[in-house]
């Protein structure tokens, strides 16, 4: 039945506050009978539904962030997602509270519990409002960068629309992409600074109402972190000041003398292939369809799943007026089937972005029969371990994507690309961390945060004549930034464990694609650390984590 299953198939009622209270007081009643298996199963059931409405309102205002009606609904589940929690975390408290938490723990499994025990230090009535206003912000800030109109050479474009230009051969072309975007955040930056301003106040404001010194540890819970904390972070941060850092310098100074520029300018570090960054073998629908031949070339099971999400119309790619900007993987869990949504633009980039939120879909999907709601997605550092992994897994058959003679060349590029990330990822951590300990920081205060850090972990940044960035605004195009506090170093963390896929995958390349299903089947029923150790991967927070695949990069980048 799934095989034939569409996504305009796909209704659920919309829940309102008495609904949803209702649900719970049966749920409630189950459990003074004593019927503790009927309430959990009647439990996992209404949060299915629910994340199954929110993920189509959330997703269909995105596919149209100018729709009105599609506003209107976001804005009543932003409104209706504080009462949801409230009574969530009420049931959990409950649950937590039962003598027989061996009991427990064997129906629903040690590890949700621990998620619990962390997600009701999280909330609290006091702070609804409050999640309110932080939906209404974050939405303001997607509806601002979406409707960004951008004029180049002739033509009218949004933000990802730029990305063509903005890694042309061409480098004036290039350097006007770059002075386009710019001057759209430039414009904006009043806006931009007060949005996140009352962000970072507002998210303060509830982890003081929730006993917290700062919104650190409580953004480490609302991640629903549990085996690490800042300081592994940190520590993690600094391996990728020690060892990648310098592997990048090294790349970019070959990149300048290779091309005879006096100087490496920021607009010049998108142009990583001197023949020019290889492109997809034609449009939106010339990709889709290659893409049965990749999947099909690499593993039966990927092909299978891909034919489904193709023919169920699980897929939206294209870039269009009013699309949010960025690319994502959603599910709705009443039918297992996730939703992927991106924006290509001709780059190479439509090719990163969809074998990445495939790789989210197929976790997904894999994990679909796991045994609760809590376990259907891990944490997001290990679930973009998932993504990230799937980039590097689909190299022996990238050729039918980017055409036979540039494989090598996109291959060489993607390695290069997955590097110079990590550098800027941990910058985007840093900040957030140092944001965060400093809520009443200036908007220039944090624009001169920016740009010490960028100084530590990309020094060879330089933005010549472009004036916003220059002074510390580069941060504002991030949207993790603004709507998920202290997501960022999530892929960094996974591209240090994506990075061993690549490596295995040298080696033995059925292996390594047979680990990284099963660690795909396994969700998220075990915590970051253990679930890297499942697949026999090293933690990223062991020392030396990123030491050998930095050499393994710099044998095959020769550099």
């Amino acid at each position: 039945m799934t095989e034939a299953l569409r996504f305009d198939a796909i209704t659920e009622a919309t829940p309102t506050r008495e609904t949803l209270a209702a649900e719970s007081q049966a749920i409630h009643a189950a459990l003074d009978r004593g019927d503790r298996t009927a309430a959990l199963r009647d439990w996992d059931a209404a949060r299915r539904r629910y994340d199954t409405w929110s993920a189509l309102v959330h997703l269909r205002f995105a596919q149209n962030t100018q729709d009105e009606k599609a506003k209107a609904d976001r804005d009543y589940a932003d409104a209706l997602s504080p009462e949801a929690a409230d009574l969530e975390i009420a049931l959990k408290r409950r649950l937590l509270a039962d003598p027989d938490q061996d009991g427990l723990a064997a129906l629903v499994g040690q590890h949700a519990l621990r998620l619990w025990e962390t997600d009701i230090t999280t909330f609290d009535p006091a702070i609804k409002p409050d999640l309110e206003e932080e939906a209404k912000l974050s939405a303001r800030y997607t509806e601002l960068l979406a409707g960004a109109k951008l004029s180049i050479r002739g033509q009218t474009v949004n933000l990802p629309g730029i990305e063509p230009f903005a890694e042309d051969p061409d480098r004036a072309t290039r350097h006007e992409a770059e002075t386009v975007r710019w001057s759209f955040f430039g414009r904006n930056g009043e806006a931009l600074d007060d949005i996140y301003d009352r962000l970072v106040k507002l998210r303060h404001g509830m982890a003081r109402k929730l006993g917290y010194d700062t919104y650190t540890p409580l953004g480490y819970r609302r991640m629903r972190r549990v085996d690490y904390g800042p300081d592994d972070v940190a520590r993690y941060r600094q391996q990728v000041a020690d060892h990648v850092v310098p592997l990048v310098a090294r790349l970019l100074e070959a990149r300048r003398a290779g091309q005879g520029w006096d100087k490496l300018r920021f607009w010049d570090e998108a142009l990583i292939d001197p023949a020019g960054n290889p492109k997809p073998v034609g449009d939106h629908d010339t990709l889709v369809t290659a893409a049965e031949d990749m999947f099909a070339a690499l593993d039966a099971r990927l092909a299978t799943f891909y034919r489904m999400m193709r023919q169920g119309g699980f897929l939206d790619l294209k870039n269009r007026p009013g699309k949010a900007g960025g690319g994502f993987c959603t599910s709705f869990p009443t039918v297992g089937v996730p939703f992927i949504f991106a924006n290509f633009n001709g780059t190479h980039h439509d090719i990163g972005v969809f074998t990445h939120e495939m790789g989210h879909a197929f976790q997904n999907w894999e994990s679909r029969d796991q045994p609760g709601v809590d376990y259907l997605w891990p944490t997001m550092e290990a679930a973009e371990i998932h993504s990230m992994g799937l980039e590097f897994l689909t190299y022996p058959a990238i050729d039918c994507l980017v055409g036979s003679d540039a494989a090598d060349r996109f291959r060489r590029m993607h390695l290069i690309g997955a590097l110079a990330f990590l550098p800027y990822g941990v910058c985007v951590d840093h900040f957030q961390h140092e944001v965060y300990a400093y809520p009443n920081a200036t908007p220039a205060e944090r624009h001169a945060m920016w740009q010490r850090l960028e100084r530590m972990y990309m020094p060879w940044t330089d933005y010549g004549d472009l004036g916003y960035p220059a002074k510390g605004g580069r941060w504002q195009a991030k949207q993790h930034i603004y709507n998920s506090p202290f997501y960022y170093i999530d892929y960094t963390l996974a591209q240090c464990c994506a990075l061993q896929f690549w490596v295995r995958a040298r080696r033995d390349g059925r292996e390594a694609l047979d680990a990284y299903v099963r660690l795909c089947g396994q969700g998220g029923s075990m915590p970051f650390q253990d679930l890297v150790r499942s697949a026999g991967l090293v933690s990223p927070f062991a020392p030396g984590a990123l030491a050998d695949v930095v050499r393994e990069a710099e044998a095959v980048l020769g550099a």
